[in-house]
Order: structure tokens, then C-alpha cells, then sequence
């Protein structure tokens, strides 16, 4: 079961890209921090969503539309999209960063394959044979974009 932070993040996530869809930029304003953190992976010539956020693109421009697939994850405070652009033959993947329903980072992925893996420490099982300190790490995938093609670079991000 979803806790109360992941289905508000996602509520807010979707609520961004309805008002991008609808060109409704002052809903899109409400929703993003003034000073929102962006981290960018792919081709410079696919830096839609900065460009339409930032006003770099005219509003009137309908070249690019992102509409998110229905399977939005999230982790606690962070979120999960993708999507695919037909016209532009573009996958994209964001990850957002909901704090307090305002979105406070975006790493926006293009034709990139994006796996997230969490990773969790776990005391060593014989404390007394290692004294330093260390411990296991153990490393689970909790999520794959399913979008992005074969032929496109992997990345893994750790949470």
C-alpha cells in the first residue's frame, strides 16, 4: 500500500503534466519551486521540458507534448515518469523531487534506459571478526523504464 507522501507526490506530478498538456502555465508555475534543481542526460537538442518550463519555447509551440505513460512510481518524496514522443521518436524518462507539494528537482532522461536500484546496509552478520565498522550493502532494482530502445545507453540511479 502507497503511503501518503508517494500518492501525494504522484498527485502532483500528474497535476504538472496536465497543465503542460493544456498549456495552463500558471498551474505549471504553482507546481514548480522558483528555483527548481535540473540535471539533464541525453542529446542537447532534447531539452524539451526545459525549454517549455523556462519559457525558451513559445507557448504556441505544439512540437513536442508530453504525455506521461499511466504507470507513475514513486519512492517516498520522489517520482517516476516516461513517456514516448512519436512525432520526435524521443523516450523520455523524468524523476521529480516533491518537497512539501512543490517540485524541487527534475533529472530528466532522453533516450537513455533508466534503472533504479536502492541500496540498503545491513550490519555485518559477525561484528567481532570485523571491527571496522563496515557493512554489507545490498542492491535491489525497484524499477526499469520500459520505453527507451535497446540500442540506447543504461544508466542506474541509486536511492
Amino acid at each position: 500500500m502507497e503511503d501518503k507522501e508517494e500518492e501525494n507526490g504522484k498527485k502532483v506530478v500528474t497535476a504538472l503534466y496536465s497543465a503542460l498538456i493544456s498549456k495552463d502555465f500558471d498551474e505549471v508555475q504553482r507546481l514548480l519551486a522558483p528555483n527548481v534543481e535540473w540535471w539533464f542526460h541525453g542529446p542537447p537538442n532534447h531539452q524539451h521540458l526545459m525549454l517549455l518550463l523556462t519559457g525558451s519555447s513559445p507557448p504556441n509551440n505544439t512540437s513536442f507534448v508530453f504525455v506521461p505513460q499511466p504507470n507513475i512510481v514513486a519512492f517516498g518524496p520522489i517520482v517516476l515518469v516516461e513517456g514516448y514522443n512519436k512525432e520526435h521518436s524521443i523516450s523520455w524518462v523524468h524523476i521529480w523531487t516533491v518537497t512539501e507539494g512543490i517540485l524541487t528537482q527534475v533529472r530528466e532522461y532522453s533516450n537513455t534506459s533508466v534503472t533504479v536500484a536502492r541500496f540498503e546496509s545491513q550490519p555485518l552478520s559477525s561484528p567481532a571478526v570485523d571491527t571496522s565498522g563496515s557493512a554489507n550493502h545490498r542492491c535491489q532494482n525497484v524499477w526499469k523504464s520500459q520505453l527507451s530502445r535497446h540500442s540506447a545507453p543504461g544508466l542506474v540511479l541509486a536511492l
